[in-house]
């Protein structure tokens, strides 16, 4: 297999905006809702900037002229971009975002704020009221499948695949055994 290397003109930078991978989430038309809730739930995010929709291509479009096009928004220093883009595409459990909690509170928070008009899912997924999904995940768990004794994880992996919400301390007694 051949390996390829970026151009020189993209590599050289990698402080550049251009430089960080950002995921792009298509709304048929709450991209603005959407990154508002996300802002109010996850610390250290704002609202970077709006495009607004304007009399162009409106045939291919269909938005009316001054509706939001784009909200650029931050969630805990990563960047996401939400595209009012219409109803052709919707979101499915193929993408998520993994949620690393460092306690039970966090995971409590996550939990009830992103299932508030949402949906719980099996295995701390939850879809968000706008159909995104999420995985609330306790750091003490990842750690936990991480141990080299085979036992220790199968009980983890028996307790968590009957769990919708993570529980740490149950969690931590099935390692334990």
């Amino acid at each position: 297999m051949e390996t390829r290397t970026a151009p020189r003109s993209v590599a050289k930078d990698k402080n550049s905006p251009l430089r960080q991978i950002t995921p792009c989430l298509w709304f048929d038309d709450k991209a603005e809702d959407a990154a508002n809730f996300y802002v109010s739930v996850f610390p250290n995010s704002h609202i970077r900037t709006t495009s607004r929709y304007g009399a162009e291509g409106k045939e291919i479009h269909g938005k009316e002229e001054g509706t939001v096009m784009t909200v650029a928004f931050t969630l805990d220093g990563q960047d996401f971009v939400g595209l009012n883009g219409g109803p052709h595409f919707t979101f499915d459990e193929a993408v998520s975002f993994q949620i690393p909690c460092a306690d039970q509170e966090e995971v409590d928070y996550y939990w009830a704020r992103l299932s508030e008009g949402g949906h719980e899912g099996p295995c701390g997924w939850v879809k968000d009221r706008f159909g995104l999904s999420w995985q609330v995940v306790p750091n003490a768990m990842l750690e936990m499948m991480q141990d080299t004794d085979a036992a220790k994880v199968a009980r983890v992996t028996a307790a968590f695949l009957q769990m919708k919400k993570f529980d740490i301390a149950q969690l931590r007694a099935a390692f334990e055994g």
